[in-house]
């Protein structure tokens, strides 16, 4: 995983759409009572308990220390682990596990499917939502062209966005076969004077940790200047999101 430090009253305040957003995807896994269900990359536990009001028995999984305790803190009824998703380990093959806006901060994917498929058992079901080829593209060339003239050398991002094609590839290669797979666009707007400067804060520490204290402020206000507007708003920036949906299903061996 990364090194990412979360500020989860800042996550939960203005990047609330990451689990606002994912609704269909709950509809999508139809969790049934009783089932075992893992929420892998949970965050602070939104989608987590909106599974487990159907009956399923969820377990919450996430990297972060902050997002776990959070999670726990605010649903203290439910199981929350920290654990990696690429060596996450539970007691009893399970039903399903699910995940949503998690996968593409883990570059290591291959590893990250092993272990889904590993947990699943045969018949159980990987329903999961995250970056696909070309999500954030042009947010993305804002923060490097801004990091370029800032830190005068290129850096760019190291998230995890597949195409369909590699990533069936991938769940294939260990076991899972894919019933359902898009690619489609989701622009989110963001609005007000620090909104591009909050998502960068959040999402773009890669960058933001090797920007010198005293120029990260001029930073921050390059990237503000090239992000993408929505038309003609002076307050209001698109965040250009692209997410690939995946339904796939353990086979035997």
């Amino acid at each position: 995983m990364t090194n990412q430090q979360w500020n989860t009253r800042l996550y939960n305040s203005s990047h609330d759409f990451v689990w606002k957003l994912a609704a269909p995807l709950v509809e999508l896994l139809n969790p049934q009572p009783n089932e075992l269900i893992v929420d892998l990359g949970c965050g602070s536990g939104q989608l987590t308990a909106e599974i487990a009001r159907s009956g399923a028995r969820v377990i919450g999984i996430d990297e972060s220390a902050e997002m776990v305790e959070s999670a726990q803190a605010e649903y203290p009824e439910l199981t929350f682990l920290r654990a990696d998703a690429r060596d996450f380990e539970i007691s009893t093959p399970c039903d399903a596990i699910f995940s949503n806006a998690c996968l593409h901060w883990v570059p290591e994917a291959g590893k990250v499917v092993r272990r889904v498929s590993e947990t699943l058992r045969p018949g159980g079901r990987f329903v999961a939502e995250f970056g696909g080829a070309g999500n954030v593209r042009r947010l993305v060339e804002a923060i490097e062209a801004a990091f370029q003239v800032v830190a005068g050398i290129s850096r760019p991002h190291r998230w995890y966005f597949p195409t369909i094609a590699e990533y069936a590839t991938l769940l294939e290669q260990h076991q899972l076969e894919p019933v359902q797979m898009q690619l489609f666009d989701r622009p989110v707007s963001l609005s007000g004077d620090d909104a591009v400067r909050d998502w960068v804060k959040m999402f773009g520490q890669y960058w933001l940790e090797d920007v010198p204290q005293t120029r990260q402020q001029e930073f921050l206000d390059e990237v503000v200047r090239l992000a993408p507007r929505a038309g003609d708003h002076e307050q209001e920036w698109i965040a250009d999101y692209r997410r690939i949906r995946v339904t796939a299903v353990r086979v035997p061996h």
